[in-house]
């Protein structure tokens, strides 16, 4: 139901008082919202160390980026509409929504019995993980001064970097104990413990106004992100890079996309408002974390191919060979919001990460066969520094340049960036291992030995099928599997150059001072309350 204010137009919906909440409330409602965020940090990191296994039982691994795309994709396009329905219904509504989604997918994803059921269950799980990462940090927005916001968006960070430390432990331990599907079940008593706190603690005021749900512009930007994707991962491996087919998806996400910006400008509640790209800290700060997303993924996707193929890891030991990277992430995460907090300075950080990136990337890539773990370990640690001091700085940039209307908008569309941008990376960094295992597994071993290696998505779909061959082919085939690997990490440089280059271009934006709620609305905060809870 449309309300309005003496002289407001009823077109012209008003601006959401901000929360006037105690600092109890604040921390009840921030608890509830970290414990739904855990599933989706978790999610990423449990799945990634099991991923060769899961691509060993149900397909190859030349297929292994279909698993981690679909749900990229799906989380990423529904990112906007997330945003926008929290600004429309309220935040609590919304993350619950998308908890209760990502468990029936989580649980579908348990039982898929083929390569291609799990990539569409996937898609399901990623539609509600798209709404729990950007939903909680719209919740900060609305409940924490601006000058506040960088040290919860550390916390944020470390409950991030926490779920990672645990994340590729647990998926190793499941992986080798009950069996990989137990990755995707262990969700669900965590989402619920996510929908039980955020019940209790989550009570925020709902700015009740006349709304209409974008459903074109959302189906638009599904429907270009899956044409370039698609075009991504068929045209290398499959069809190249200039055949009829795949250029045609090209033009279609040349068109979709141009169709999409046209809606957007006529829509009367957008996905994704144009307006917002005339905020110069929003264009730098998504393009920057667009480039940043590519090289992210590529560091959580392949580096556990790295330890399980090359190395030999069980996927157990592979998840604690991940530790150094995971707090590494952790302390720059912690340290960068710390710092934001103290001194409302950002711009230096996303340097410093990209910095990180552009010298972890090449160190990455130079590990082979018989590199100590040692040296892998110190690589990984630089790189998750790197992502740390990258991950959440950008986000609190462009929340201290909106105005408090367009928080969840303008928080979702900053994360859609970088989402996409890891969509895109690992479509492209998944053609890259297709391929180029292919030429270095003809360059390593010799013709007469090619039978018995098998091909490469012969060996691909089945990792311990590497372990098994005979000295010394067993050699050369690791040798071409680490020479491909180092070939996926170097095609990130360029990225992650990019995002440095970007990052000088970012301005330091005083942080908009949140309107303060007149004071007939501050004596009804808990009535305002109680209609949230019902909300």
């Amino acid at each position: 139901m449309s309300t309005t204010e003496p002289g407001q137009s009823a077109t012209e919906p008003a601006a959401p008082a901000p929360a006037t909440l105690t600092q109890s409330q604040v921390r009840l409602a921030i608890g509830g919202v970290m414990v739904g965020m855990l599933l989706s940090a978790l999610d990423q990191t449990v799945v990634g160390t099991a991923l060769p296994r899961i691509v060993s039982d149900l397909g190859g691994l030349d297929k292994l980026p279909w698993v981690v795309t679909a749900y990229l994709l799906t989380s990423m396009a529904v990112t906007p509409l997330w945003g926008k329905l929290s600004d429309l219904y309220g935040r609590r509504p919304a993350f619950q929504a998308a908890v209760v989604i990502f468990l029936l997918g989580s649980v579908l994803c348990g039982v898929a019995q083929s390569l291609g059921q799990l990539v569409v269950f996937r898609a399901l799980q990623g539609v509600g993980g798209g709404g729990l990462f950007v939903l909680a940090l719209s919740v900060i927005g609305d409940v924490v001064p601006p000058q506040e916001r960088g040290r919860y968006q550390g916390l944020f960070g470390a409950v991030f970097g926490l779920a990672s430390v645990g994340g590729p432990l647990a998926g190793g331990w499941f992986t080798d104990g009950p069996g990989w599907r137990w990755v995707f079940y262990v969700n669900v008593p965590v989402g619920l413990a996510a929908l039980v706190v955020t019940s209790l603690g989550l009570r925020l005021p709902i700015a009740r106004r006349s709304h209409r749900i974008d459903y074109a512009g959302a189906g638009l930007v599904v429907a270009a992100v899956t044409s370039l994707l698609l075009y991504l991962n068929w045209a290398g491996t499959q069809y190249g890079w200039g055949a009829p087919g795949p250029l045609a998806l090209v033009a279609g996400f040349v068109l979709l996309t141009v169709a999409f910006v046209l809606v957007e400008q006529r829509a009367a509640e957008p996905v994704l408002p144009m307006s917002l790209f005339r905020n110069g800290v929003f264009s730098i700060g998504a393009l920057f974390g667009f480039a940043t997303g590519a090289a992210m993924f590529g560091g959580i996707v392949f580096l556990p191919v790295y330890l399980q193929v090359v190395q030999g890891m069980s996927p157990t030991r592979s998840g604690l060979a991940m530790l150094p990277a995971m707090f590494g992430l952790i302390a720059t995460s912690m340290y960068s919001g710390q710092m934001i907090s103290k001194t409302g300075k950002y711009k230096i950080f996303p340097i410093c990460g990209a910095v990180a990136l552009v010298v972890a990337m090449p160190l990455l890539s130079s590990v082979g066969v018989d590199t100590p773990y040692g040296l892998v370990a110190l690589y990984s640690a630089l790189f998750g520094a790197g992502v740390g001091l990258t991950m959440q700085t950008i986000v609190t940039a462009v929340q201290n340049s909106v105005p408090l209307k367009d928080m969840g908008a303008a928080t979702s569309a900053a994360n859609f960036a970088q989402r996409l941008g890891a969509a895109v990376g690992t479509a492209v960094l998944g053609a890259v291992l297709a391929s180029r295992l292919a030429t270095h597994l003809a360059e390593q071993v010799p013709a007469d030995a090619m039978p018995a290696a098998g091909s490469g998505a012969r060996l691909g779909a089945n990792v311990e099928a590497v372990h098994a061959l005979a000295e010394p082919l067993r050699h050369q085939v690791l040798t071409a599997f680490s020479d491909a690997l180092s070939d996926v990490f170097l095609t990130c440089v360029p990225m992650v150059l990019v995002a440095l280059v970007i990052s000088f271009f970012l301005r330091e934006s005083t942080p908009r001072p949140q309107p303060a709620a007149p004071a007939a609305d501050q004596a009804g905060a808990a009535g305002q309350a109680g209609a949230a809870g019902r909300g």
